[in-house]
């Protein structure tokens, strides 16, 4: 019998299941009996319970589950039938009429639209291009041997200087009163890495080991401590210790500190090129990926389904919820989170998914098993151990899944890149790095 398919709205259908209540009455009966021979009652041995306190006691739930299964199969079957592709899960409700020895429900639930997709030949699209210089070599060098400097006491009498490293006692004060966060003993930072406000970093400039100070200090107005943002407080700073920074020498010795096979300042150089140049890459991607992304929602055309934007919110609002909770919130769990504040953003990455799975399909943009392994291979070039990122990866179907989702994105990127009309510019390394 050919399914009667109900036209609602744009993307909304609803379609009426039958169901035998025969069959039903029969399958719920068959799962009491299975747990009869299980189930434990009070005064009753293990496998002897009455079937009526069985049916007194799971009868409801049984009956749930078998109207769930029989249900989602016969919507199946049915969707199946009509050739509907369903997006999200239908909403099922019972109806009061039914033919003779039928259960009737209503399913109600939307499809998948119709994607129109313009023409990217009219597209506008800027992409991005960048090199790695010397310079960004040379400042890269320059923070490994920060990683592996030491520092040593300075003579008596000696001034602090940039990059030494200091140990303080501090006391800060709003209208007299100390405030939450605004005193600490021993307290060590290093001048001129902006650890501090610069107002304080310059206030400890030139201050000798032993030495006092009282400065006034205004905080931001955009200050993170909400309690002080905007105001003025008198801090008091003692000098314990000064220790003056010693950087490594950048040659063979300092090169073997690194595990880079050939100790040469050479090898060195072309290994930090190499990591740059990967990192210069994924950069470029993002920044030409999002580019791309722009251009399709502006050339494409489609209805969104309820359904997908409901529960890309409820996922992006459960990932806040956990940032929330990780970053030490308390009841993030129940804290008020508007759903406009997310609204903007569910709906743009449906669309997306919808007009980027449109054109993989139309135009055989999937990810092919060289470019995955080829994208793994270029991942894991950046870690000490290639091989077993490579298989920490092929060990998992959701990473993978990842990795994949990758790939394709980068295939629709140049995809688009390829027939769109592109305006081509070159930007300074930092510009792109620091964007």
């Amino acid at each position: 019998m050919p399914v009667n398919v109900e036209t609602l709205d744009k993307l909304e259908r609803r379609i009426t299941l039958t169901l035998p209540a025969d069959r039903i009455s029969s399958e719920v009966q068959a799962r009491l009996r299975r747990l009869a021979r299980t189930v434990k009652a009070a005064g009753f041995r293990p496998g002897k319970v009455p079937m009526s306190v069985v049916a007194q006691r799971y009868g409801q739930s049984v009956q749930y589950e078998v109207m769930n299964e029989e249900v989602g199969r016969a919507f199946g079957e049915a969707a199946g039938e009509a050739g509907l592709r369903v997006a999200g899960p239908p909403h099922i409700a019972a109806k009061d009429e039914a033919p003779e020895g039928q259960m009737a429900f209503d399913a109600t639930f939307e499809v998948y639209p119709e994607v129109s997709i313009g023409d990217l030949g009219a597209v506008q699209v800027e992409s991005v291009s960048a090199d790695v210089d010397d310079a960004a070599i040379d400042r890269t060098i320059e923070i490994l041997r920060k990683q592996r400097r030491s520092f040593a006491q300075r003579p008596a009498g000696e001034g602090a200087a940039e990059g030494d490293r200091v140990t303080i006692d501090f006391e800060g004060k709003i209208d007299g009163e100390t405030f939450a966060g605004g005193k600490a003993e021993g307290f060590q930072f290093v001048i001129g890495e902006g650890q501090m406000l610069e107002q304080f970093d310059r206030a400890v400039r030139g201050m000798k080991a032993g030495q006092s100070k009282t400065f006034p200090l205004q905080f931001p107005a955009d200050y993170h401590g909400s309690d002080v943002a905007g105001k003025e407080a008198d801090f008091r700073v003692t000098v314990n210790k000064i220790e003056a920074q010693h950087l490594p020498a950048v040659d063979e010795a300092f090169v073997k500190t690194l595990g880079i096979a050939e100790p040469t300042v050479e090898a060195l150089r072309a290994s930090v090129r190499a990591n740059l140049e990967r990192e210069l890459r994924q950069r470029v991607l993002a920044r030409n990926k999002a580019a791309v992304m722009d251009a399709l929602i502006g050339v494409s055309q489609l209805d969104l389904p309820k359904s997908l934007v409901g529960a890309e919110l409820e996922r992006m609002m459960a990932a806040a919820r956990a940032d929330l909770k990780q970053r030490g919130i308390k009841d993030a769990d129940s804290a008020p989170l508007p759903k406009e504040l997310f609204e903007p953003q569910a709906e743009r990455r449906v669309r997306l998914g919808l007009v980027v799975a449109e054109l993989v399909k139309a135009n055989a943009l999937q990810a092919k098993p060289e470019q995955l392994q080829a994208h793994l291979d270029e991942m894991s070039q950046s870690y000490e151990k290639p091989a077993e990122v490579v298989r920490w990866y092929l060990s998992d179907r959701q990473r993978m899944a990842d990795v994949e989702a990758m790939v394709v994105e980068k295939n629709v990127t140049d995809f688009v890149l390829g027939k769109a009309r592109v305006a081509h510019k070159a930007l300074a390394f930092d510009e792109l790095m620091n964007a």
